[in-house]
């Protein structure tokens, strides 16, 4: 018996499930566009083999070890923080043991998906079936086919993009380029650790990039001077976006001298909690600046208080899954960037969020009245079926369509990307059937926007053209 049904995710009633299977098949094998996301870049440079099963889907993975830390399983279990390496094989029992917690999740859909459509498992996940299926997958893996490039291109994926520092030498993007190998990876320019003031290692940071391209980053001038030298090293590397993970949407636009003493500041440590955020809000507005210059699509990610624990932070370090959301607002936060440059013309802004609140009230009428902004997709915490949902229910009566961004996976799983875009596709076809079947939309529509959504709109946000 198949882990997954053909139905999943569709619409109880008959018609209506009828016509968003018919809507599903239309785009269930179009091409994958990954505009954002966090795969690791030694993968397409290097393509080597995974080693096993809990290192694919357990030891990396914030949503799997929160869920099992929050139930008891201690981190050492999943084979992180000990010191030692651990047994795979026992991670992965410990791992099935407790599958059953992730019932009625959006990491159950994913992981399912994989299993059976990747490695061909059909047997639910358990304490019995641990050893069987880390066996399959292991025999799977040592396989030229299950490879990260071969993935790649099974998968149908046709353009990925990774999230990499502003400090990285992105060879191993280099390295992919010179194989010869076809696939499309490009990077994206994340400057957080040299931008946010309480970013560990944030003056080092700095001497670092003044190192690298030879700009004077002990002025604010050479500052702003080294991150334009650095985005177009990306840009040469194939890069289209930038982003930005920052605890608030807070943007600002000093007057030059302000900005300056400013940078002073947090340049020699000593900015006050106001003055590190409102340098973040104000290299917001830069980076603004910097993408109609130069043209790169920008990210803001904000609304997440990072590593809320701080015994775990210390412990164990970022992406612990202690990264917890909360409140974020857009309206006024925003201003001084739009004021600045929100009705230029060559301004692109995809703002996420993980306040869902602000869809309906903020975001979407953001976006409904700036040409330079688009809603990206449910991110993170809300990146299920019911999340995405509740995006399209809350954001289509003010942004339509037309200003949201499409769908990006933002994972740093592989093998959950076909899951994840799987799961979009339906949502979104399973929404576009009910305007029909409520003479809202056209038939005829909906299968002009299914397409739109599953595809074009991804590739168009992030100006990835058409060989994507």
């Amino acid at each position: 018996m198949s882990l997954l049904h053909p139905d999943r995710l569709f619409p109880a009633e008959p018609s209506t499930r009828g016509l968003t299977r018919a809507l599903f098949q239309s785009v269930e094998s179009l091409p994958i566009v990954s505009p954002h996301g966090h795969t690791d870049p030694r993968w397409w440079g290097e393509d080597p083999a995974f080693a096993d099963a809990a290192e694919l889907f357990v030891i990396p993975d914030h949503y799997v070890v929160r869920m099992l830390v929050s139930q008891g399983v201690p981190f050492a279990a999943l084979g992180i923080g000990s010191g030692a390496e651990p047994d795979r094989r026992t991670v992965w029992r410990t791992f099935a043991a407790h599958y059953h917690l992730f019932r009625g999740t959006p990491s159950r859909l994913w992981i399912d998906h994989a299993l059976s459509e990747v490695f061909g498992i059909e047997a639910r996940l358990s304490a019995d079936t641990a050893d069987a299926a880390f066996d399959a997958v292991g025999d799977c893996l040592s396989r030229p086919e299950f490879r990260p490039r071969a993935l790649y291109d099974r998968f149908g994926i046709s353009v990925i993009a990774t999230t990499d520092g502003a400090l990285d030498d992105l060879a191993q993007h280099r390295a992919a380029r010179d194989s010869g190998w076809s696939g499309r990876v490009v990077p994206t320019y994340r400057p957080d650790a040299v931008t946010d003031p309480d970013f560990e290692g944030f003056a080092g940071n700095l001497d670092r990039l003044g190192e690298i391209t030879g700009c004077d980053t002990g002025s604010w001038a050479g500052y702003l001077e080294a991150h334009r030298a650095r985005r177009a090293f990306f840009a040469t590397m194939g890069a289209t976006a930038t982003d930005h993970g920052h605890p608030t949407a807070r943007t600002a636009d000093l007057p030059e001298a302000q900005a300056r003493a400013l940078f002073d500041l947090v340049r020699t440590g000593r900015a006050s909690a106001e003055e590190a955020e409102t340098f973040r809000a104000q290299m917001l507005t830069e980076f603004a600046r910097m993408s109609c210059e130069d043209g790169l699509v920008m990210q803001l990610h904000a609304g997440s208080l990072r590593n809320h624990s701080d015994a775990v932070f210390r412990a164990m370090g970022r992406d612990r899954g202690f990264d917890i959301p909360r409140r974020t607002g857009y309206v006024e936060e925003l201003r001084p960037l739009l004021n600045a440059v929100g009705m230029d013309g060559r301004l692109r802004l995809v703002l996420f969020t993980l306040d869902e609140s602000t869809y309906a009230r903020e975001l979407a009428p953001l976006a409904g009245a700036y040409p330079g902004l688009r809603l990206g997709p449910p991110w993170w915490f809300h990146d299920s079926f019911e999340g995405m949902r509740r995006f399209r229910e809350a954001v289509t009566e003010t942004a339509g369509f037309h200003n949201t961004a499409g769908f990006n996976d933002d994972t740093r799983a592989l093998c959950s990307i076909p899951a994840r875009h799987d799961v979009a596709r339906r949502c979104d076809c399973a929404f576009l059937a009910d305007l029909v079947v409520t003479h809202r939309l056209d038939e005829d529509e909906a299968f002009a926007l299914a397409p739109l959504l599953a595809h074009d709109l991804a590739r168009d946000t992030y100006k990835l053209g058409e060989d994507a």
